[in-house]
């Protein structure tokens, strides 16, 4: 019996694509090599061999405000003495630390909180003044800070609550040309004496505090 032509030639098709068909299956998951040293300076690193570290992880905290704020020289204090006009008024806590009212003269104000030393005046007061004596302090202007170095205008600003090392700088007049910054330094005055660190720009700032910013020299 004789086959026809056309038919062998549709079988062999079919055997050609099924051949082919088993040769495209897709082979098991092949597990790929650590990266070489060759191929990362061909192409770059593409997994990196150690985490990124913070510039400023080393940076020791300076100032925090979370604790009450204490008075120094320069604050300027509302003070207000209920029923009694002609003592409520604002003063100015001089060099030596103290605020000078009428009748009672000086009362120290360094280092004192502003309810610390509303208490302090209404004892003074109490001394043969006023019998009860309703008194409260708050901050009517705080003292100024400071910004010296590399920056367009270094000098003496009147502090405003939240301010941090950039904004400082921002006040000041921006960075001059051969400002370091990367290297501020921020010196915090307390009780306990002061304290000095280099620290990242987003660092918040006090009354009184001096911002030093550094000299490149490259």
């Amino acid at each position: 019996m004789r086959v026809p032509r056309a038919f062998l030639m549709s079988v062999a098709a079919v055997t050609t694509a099924l051949a082919l068909a088993g040769c495209m299956q897709t082979g098991a998951p092949v597990a790929m090599a650590p990266q070489s040293d060759l191929d990362a300076l061909a192409y770059g690193q593409l997994y990196p061999t150690r985490p990124a570290t913070n510039a400023y992880a080393a940076a020791p905290a300076v100032v925090t405000h979370d604790t009450p704020y204490r008075l120094d020289a320069g604050d300027k204090l509302r003070v207000v003495i209920y029923g009694q006009e002609g003592l409520t008024n604002t003063y100015t806590i001089d060099a030596g630390g103290s605020i000078t009212m009428p009748l009672i003269g000086a009362v120290p104000a360094r280092g004192r909180t502003p309810a610390g030393l509303a208490s302090e005046i209404s004892a003074k007061l109490r001394k043969g003044y006023i019998r009860e004596p309703s008194v409260a302090v708050e901050v009517d202007t705080y003292r100024p800070f400071f910004i010296l170095g590399e920056v367009a205008a270094p000098g003496q600003y009147p502090y405003v609550p939240n301010m941090s090392v950039e904004s400082a700088v921002a006040i000041a007049g921006g960075f001059s040309p051969r400002a370091r910054r990367d290297s501020v330094t921020l010196t915090h005055t307390e009780a306990a004496g002061a304290s000095r660190a280099i620290v990242p720009l987003g660092t918040p700032i006090g009354p009184g505090d001096t911002v030093l910013v550094s000299e490149r020299w490259f």
